[in-house]
Parts: structure tokens; sequence; C-alpha cells
């Protein structure tokens, strides 16, 4: 090459050799995720302390989600401007679920490490929607969780109907109604994290901000015409409740659908049914009209409560049931 030709040349770039040395993160912290937006994460450590924090590259596509439990380092002191770095998501311990639609093979992760999903249902204005109560219980019973339902304004309707579909699945309810007494909501949340779920109208913000008095989250009215509430949470939450426990508000969702759901999965939280189901031929689907089921001769024989398991059936047919929030 001619020297004249040298300043042409296409410059080498100068990297730094690759090591095969990773870092360990031996002085990483961990946090939880309470908030997520845009790919920032809003993380709280055990002290009380928020900390603004990236995804590290070597996290890849890996999701981190509202409830997952990380390790941290970087700037973790909180102070306007500081940005910390996730650099690992620990095993999650529960993992609540949704598709798009029933046809939908995508997962969408809601949220992680939850213990409880309690369902909140207003008993009127606007009115109840059992299916979407059976298709939110069959996705906690999908994701580990216990499920619960907060049915409100029971001033206007009563409960009883709903309260006895719940009973034989041994559901816990409890019940609130405008400026009453919320200390049996408080004691089914506390010392729990819990996701509230549940559509538009239901009061659903109102009860987080009488459970959490700075949460200032946004309240709804109810549509006349249409009898549906306007969607007020825009992202899912975590909040810390002043009587202990952990809180995790919700946006409401357009669909609900249970794509992803294995029927075997869900009668595992089933003792006494997936005992039974051991006798079922294979490929059985437990439903109703299942020929040769084994649960249909366990609930003939008295082995297991025939209410219980047409309340089973009745949650695990709302999979093929369209219904939105």
């Amino acid at each position: 090459m001619r020297d004249e030709d040298a300043q042409y040349e296409r410059p080498r770039r100068r990297t730094r050799p690759r090591t095969k040395d990773r870092p360990d993160y031996s002085d990483a912290v961990v946090a939880v995720v309470t908030t997520v937006d845009r790919g920032r994460y809003t993380l709280l450590f055990d002290e009380g302390t928020v900390v603004t924090a990236m995804k590290s590259r070597p996290l890849g596509r890996q999701g981190v989600v509202v409830g997952d439990e990380v390790r941290v380092v970087g700037d973790v002191s909180g102070q306007p401007g500081s940005l910390a770095r996730i650099v690992e998501v620990r095993d999650r311990r529960t993992v609540l679920r949704r598709s798009a639609d029933d046809d939908d093979p995508i997962e969408r992760v809601v949220v992680a490490n939850a213990d409880q999903l309690v369902i909140v249902t207003a008993l009127a204005d606007p009115p109840p929607r059992p299916g979407l109560i059976d298709r939110c219980l069959v996705a906690a019973y999908d994701a580990g969780m216990d499920p619960a339902v907060c049915l409100t304004k029971v001033d206007l309707a009563p409960a009883d109907e709903i309260v006895a579909q719940l009973e034989p699945l041994e559901v816990r309810t409890v019940t609130t109604r405008q400026d009453g007494d919320l200390e049996p909501l408080r004691d089914l949340l506390r010392d729990r994290t819990s996701v509230l779920i549940g559509h538009s109208g239901v009061g659903k913000s109102t009860l987080v901000n009488a459970l959490v008095p700075d949460a200032h989250r946004t309240t709804s009215h109810v549509n006349e015409v249409t009898g549906r509430g306007r969607h007020t949470s825009t992202s899912a939450m975590i909040l810390p409740l002043p009587f202990g426990g952990r809180i995790v508000d919700t946006p409401g969702f357009r669909s609900f659908g249970l794509a992803h759901v294995d029927i075997e999965r869900i009668l595992r939280a089933f003792a006494d049914l997936n005992t039974a189901a051991r006798d079922c031929p294979r490929g059985c689907t437990h439903l109703a009209g299942e020929p040769e089921c084994a649960l249909d001769v366990a609930a003939a024989n008295g082995e297991i409560d025939p209410a219980r398991l047409q309340s089973f059936r009745r949650i695990m047919a709302s999979r093929s049931l369209a219904d939105e929030y």
C-alpha cells in the first residue's frame, strides 16, 4: 500500500480483549420492583428506600415485572437523579399470568411473587359478572395464589347468591359498603402480598385510597348508558399497607384470557378432587359429560362433595366463555 493511500484506509476498531471473567456482583442488594414505566423500574428496599433502576445489558430480553425480587448494584441511595442497575431476577414463587384472549398463545405476566388474588366485584352499579369472577379464580389457582373475593356496594344489593356460589370452593369473601367498616378487609390483607383485580367502576381505587391514604389513586364513575366504569389505574403498582403487608393495584384489563391454563395444574389446588382424579382415564378433561371420569364416581360414592365438584367444573368451563372487563 502506498503511503499516500494510508489516509483513506478504514481505521481499525480499538476494543479491549474479551475476558472470561465476569463480575460476581457480591455487593448487590435485594429489592422489590414496585412499578415499571418505559424501561425504568421503581424499586423498594426493606428499609423503605425507593430507587430508580434500569436493566443491565446481560439480562437481555429477560422480563422484569412488578413484584419481582431483584439484585441491584450501582447508586442505591435513592437521591434525585440516581440510577441503579438490575443485574439478576430471583426465581419467582408465584406468577399471575393472562393472555389477550383465549386463542392467544402468548402469556403476559401481570405480577410476580404475590400470594393472594383479591377479586373486587360490585353487587350493583355495575352489576356483578359471575363469569369474570370464575375466570379470575382459575387464574389464581393456576398462579399458585390463594383467591379471595371482595364484594363492594353491599348497601345496594344482597351478597347471598354470590357468597353461596363461592362457598363450595372455600373461597374467603368479605363485603364492604360506602363509608363502612373496612376492618374485615384489613384482616384479609394483613401481612400478605395481595393483588387487587376488578373491572372498572367496582370501587377498587376507592378501596385502595381508604387502605393507603397517601396512595392518591384516581377514581371514576359508572357510565349510565353502558353500565361500565372508566379505567383509572394505568399500570400495576405495589403499595405498602400501613397495618402490614402490601397490595398490588392493577389496571383494568379489556380481556382476561386463559389460553395458558393447564387443567391439571388447577386440579392440584383441590387436594380432594386431585386424589380422586388419579383414577381418571388418560386425557380426561374432568368436565361435565366426560365419559368414565373418576370424579363422578367419587361424588356418587360420597368421597367428594358433589357441590364442590359442580363448582370446580363451573369455573373450569369459564375458560371457554369470553368475558371482557
